[in-house]
């Protein structure tokens, strides 16, 4: 069963990001609603949950490039980008960034 959620996850995160129409300039809140929210949400395969402050653990010691440069080219299940086809690298920053803010509230 383990192994089938961790081939189907990364399979649904995907199309997640395939569904998103192409828009210029989203904020990082939108991107994070349209396409990190499936898998960051809930923490499927491991993945960081919004509002968790392991993001700022991360930050401090990765850095937020190195945490950008992660997303960009996937993490263990993540695919690149996060599935997300049309999304800029200063899009795919923004939502990171707005996930590691999300755990200093």
């Amino acid at each position: 069963m383990v192994r089938k959620t961790f081939l189907i996850v990364p399979v649904l995160c995907f199309v997640a990001g395939l569904s998103l129409a192409a828009a210029a300039g989203r904020t990082g809140q939108q991107v994070y609603e349209s396409i990190c929210k499936a898998c960051h949400g809930t923490g499927i395969s491991g993945a960081p949950k919004f509002g968790d402050k392991v993001w700022v653990q991360l930050e401090k010691k990765e850095g937020i490039k190195e945490l950008v440069k992660d997303a960009i080219k996937g993490e263990r299940a993540m695919p690149p980008k996060g599935g997300c086809t049309d999304c800029s690298d200063d899009e795919v920053r923004a939502a990171v960034k707005y996930m590691i803010d999300s755990a200093k509230k």
